[in-house]
């Protein structure tokens, strides 16, 4: 198996990790159709900033944008996204296409492993036909396919790749096994081998529907404590107390994963016809928060008489969690514009985002931090590494304010103060998010 060489096609948050990790133990072909991407590769800068440059420079990884190569891997990852479309409908194109690209080069006893995100069937139903097409060859006899779910945590450098048990399913037992051992080279934490392609492909999506509904869950909580005007983050703490609380918190729902599986989850099972009654429930109650967090400033405005049209907002975050550059789905978003809407000054800081992609996407300029106006509103939407070096529980961001009734928005402490005289007076010490 040494003497394997492994593909990986798409080389975004999850492809690249995985490539460099491969790379420490066998010759790999790194692919990706974004010539931009390929180029900072090779330069030794991953723009994700999940895999540090001297990894990239001293890993056998050859990064490529050219798919006729993949014709020399015996193993074929394919890692690309799947997100969702206009109508919350799983939008396949991505995978469809790598599927066609792959049956083009594929070699003969190749082993092609998905690690995409998919609804339980969609590999067999859609991959497998596609690489048999394209190929001219037959699965099971002239080439392979496996399932193996991603479970990368952008952002989490004690949680990575090589120290996540590895979810593994061939199309029979001898791919699996086959499967299990590339993996096992590279996965220190182990692998566990399903009985089926299915099985492997309905875990992964339950995983993170299961994260959703539970945040889902809080959000309607801090909602309920938040009208009886209890801290959402005292009680938390107060059940956390019990051995087998669960430990969610309240807070907006982004990201590629947590926000677009279920609705993967909810297509497959309307095609059987059941209803997923608590799938969406989640995703509704969690898709609201954005704009359940611009009632709530606005609300606290009116308690202050303070003006709207005109106020300085100041957004600290724009990504979808802490500390990484990613901002696919991220909410935050849908505040600033509303907040524009209504004739609001919103200046917005993040400095692990991408200043063009955030322009580009979103049409919103980030500023520099030395240049935020002192403002009436601010609104800790990400807490950063580099915000929380500044924050101070009683006075936090006294610099960045105003002063005189001034209003803190804080979603990681679930509080939202109002600033009087220069001295911070608690409005409401209940849960925002």
């Amino acid at each position: 198996m040494n003497q394997s060489k492994v593909g990986v096609v798409g080389l975004g948050y999850v492809g690249l990790p995985v490539a460099v990790a491969f790379g420490k133990h066998f010759p790999v072909i790194g692919f990706d159709i974004n010539e931009e991407r390929i180029t900072t590769l090779k330069q030794g800068y991953d723009t994700t900033k999940e895999v540090e440059p001297f990894e990239l420079l001293t890993s056998n990884v050859f990064f490529t944008t050219a798919p006729s190569l993949l014709s020399e891997c015996d193993y074929i990852i394919v890692a690309v996204p799947t997100p969702l479309d206009a109508y919350n409908l799983p939008y396949l194109e991505p995978i469809l296409k790598a599927s066609k690209m792959v049956g083009q080069h594929i070699k003969p006893g190749a082993t092609v492993i998905f690690e995409s995100t998919v609804y339980p069937g969609l590999t067999e139903e859609e991959c497998l036909p596609l690489l048999e097409r394209f190929s001219h060859m037959k699965a099971g006899t002239d080439f392979f396919i496996g399932y193996s779910p991603e479970r990368i945590n952008p952002g989490d450098k004690q949680n990575n790749f090589t120290s996540i048990m590895k979810v593994v399913a061939g199309m029979d037992e001898l791919t699996t096994e086959k499967i299990a051992q590339l993996y096992r080279t590279v996965v220190k934490a182990g692998v566990h081998k399903a009985p089926s392609i299915k099985v492997a492909e309905a875990a992964k999506v339950i995983e993170n529907t299961q994260r959703d509904i539970n945040i889902a869950f809080m959000n309607e909580v801090a909602m309920l404590l938040d009208a009886m005007d209890i801290d959402t983050k005292a009680v938390l703490d107060a059940a956390s107390t019990k051995w087998n609380f669960l430990p969610f918190t309240p807070g907006l729902v982004g990201g590629h994963c947590i926000g677009v599986d279920p609705y993967y989850l909810a297509y497959k099972a309307k095609e059987y016809q059941v209803t997923p009654k608590m799938i969406l429930s989640g995703r509704d109650i969690n898709n609201n928060m954005a704009n359940y967090m611009i009632h709530k400033i606005l609300q606290e405005m009116k308690n202050q008489n303070m003006t709207v049209k005109g106020a300085v907002v100041t957004i600290l975050g724009i990504t979808f969690k802490p500390n990484v550059p990613d901002i696919r789905n991220t909410q935050i978003v849908k505040v600033i514009h509303e907040l524009k809407v209504r004739g609001m000054n919103v200046q917005v800081h993040d400095s692990y985002a991408d200043k063009a992609q955030v322009l580009e996407q979103f049409g919103i300029e980030l500023m520099p931090y030395n240049e935020l106006m002192p403002a009436n509103i601010v609104v800790l939407a990400t807490p950063h590494q580099q915000y929380i070096r500044q924050y101070d529980e009683k006075f936090p961001f006294t610099h960045l304010l105003k002063g005189n009734k001034s209003i803190m928005f804080d979603v990681k402490h679930m509080s939202l103060k109002a600033m009087k005289h220069n001295n911070y007076k608690v409005v409401a010490n209940q849960a925002v998010l």
